[in-house]
């Protein structure tokens, strides 16, 4: 479509790095996440002849991994316009929302080093910044094989906590249990945050949290996930058999600390999903658009057709309206990192995931029988929009949570 976002007012150079994106996320992204996404088998993703490690070649050389890390350490945080934040990431998400959760997911560990003032976690962040490969890769390891969007919920229930605890001995924590196959980056990654129980008498209250290499000596892994949506997207388990974490690892060892800035955390993750699938939801939409431009049906082009017509101005509200929410929502948690809004979070990543899944379905409606098909891009988008209702949270759980912070 030739129609102009209307609340865009960005400098020359943000429209010239956004630029760069389209043409990466278009030329990149996009035919590698296609391409992935037809092996049957997850272990071809991650092979060492597979094109995902040219996506992460040229995430690093854009040096697209640092906007979330302070210059002093190499990042380039101060720099960063929000807005273009925002729409690089929406973005990357128009182009392949796996892609852009693998990419987001590997900065993570790093970007939480740079908040910690300890030697090794600021060596972390200093060493990451300078990953021009992609040889440095973070994952998320929260999720268990018994708790997933439980764990936002938290509680002080003893029978309800981490199934992956740490003991501190000496100078390590001996750490033992499994995240579950859904740890995005779970077989590929370099380092994880890992949320591991250190006192089980007070359930989930009672975890810390640590920035670890998964080198260290009893840290194994499961096998690729074999999934419907998302296939480009890693994603595999985390096993620990008597693994030694030493000390200097475990970033927050004070629960409390770590129950404090829960709201920052959901806010965060919640902030960036909506962003992305604010930018699926396009992306379905604009190949309905230029499908029923092109399909001739009965003698003329589907799009004269008043039900189509119909369709596509229904859907184009619901995608405007998903991006605008997710747009406000980021610009005021980007000016209060401290303070973020995690209810407008969590409601702009239940909009934006239900308008994705929406918007493809109709799509593929629009499309017929050729929405089934693998030679259109609309049934990946919708396996992919479809998977985001349930990942970094079920969306039912993730809006009880947020009540609280109403």
């Amino acid at each position: 479509m030739t129609i102009r976002d209307i609340d865009i007012n960005v400098s020359k150079d943000v429209k010239a790095m956004l630029r760069e994106v389209e043409k990466f996320s278009m030329e990149v992204m996009r035919p590698a996440g296609i391409a992935l996404d037809r092996l049957s088998d997850p272990e071809d993703v991650i092979k060492k002849e597979s094109v995902l490690w040219d996506v992460f070649k040229r995430f690093r050389e854009m040096d697209l991994h640092l906007l979330q890390i302070p210059k002093r350490l190499g990042g380039m945080a101060e720099d960063l316009d929000p807005m273009a934040a925002i729409l690089m990431t929406e973005q990357l998400g128009y182009a392949d929302a796996g892609l852009t959760i693998s990419m987001g997911v590997s900065s993570l560990p790093f970007n939480a080093a740079a908040m910690f003032p300890m030697p090794a976690m600021q060596q972390l962040a200093k060493d990451f910044c300078g990953d021009k490969t992609g040889s440095l890769i973070g994952c998320w390891a929260i999720t268990e094989p018994d708790h997933g969007s439980d764990w936002s919920l938290g509680g002080n229930k003893p029978k309800c906590g981490p199934s992956v605890t740490g003991v501190l001995k000496g100078d390590e924590y001996i750490v033992n249990g499994e995240k579950s196959e859904w740890v995005s980056n779970g077989t590929i990654a370099t380092h994880a945050m890992l949320h591991v129980g250190l006192y089980p008498e007070r359930g989930m209250d009672g975890q810390g949290l640590a920035i670890i290499p998964l080198d260290l000596p009893g840290i194994s892994r499961g096998k690729p996930l074999d999934k419907m949506g998302q296939r480009p997207l890693n994603q595999g388990s985390i096993i620990f058999q008597d693994a030694r974490i030493p000390k200097k690892y475990m970033a927050v060892p004070n629960p409390d600390f770590l129950k404090a800035t829960t709201g920052q955390g959901l806010a965060n993750v919640n902030g960036g999903m909506s962003i992305v699938f604010a930018g699926l939801a396009k992306a379905a939409y604009d190949e309905a658009y230029r499908y029923s431009r092109k399909r001739v049906q009965g003698g003329s082009r589907i799009f004269e057709h008043k039900n189509v017509k119909l369709k596509l101005m229904q859907m184009f509200t619901r995608v405007e309206a998903a991006r605008a929410n997710a747009r406000r929502m980021a610009l005021y948690n980007f000016a209060n990192p401290m303070k973020p809004s995690v209810v407008h979070a969590v409601a702009a990543k239940c909009l934006s995931t239900e308008t994705a899944t929406r918007v493809a379905s109709d799509a593929m409606q629009i499309f017929g029988g050729y929405g089934l098909a693998k030679e259109y891009p609309i049934e990946k988008m919708f396996r992919d929009a479809r998977a985001s209702m349930i990942e970094d949270g079920v969306n039912e759980v993730l809006a009880i949570k947020a009540t609280e912070f109403m």
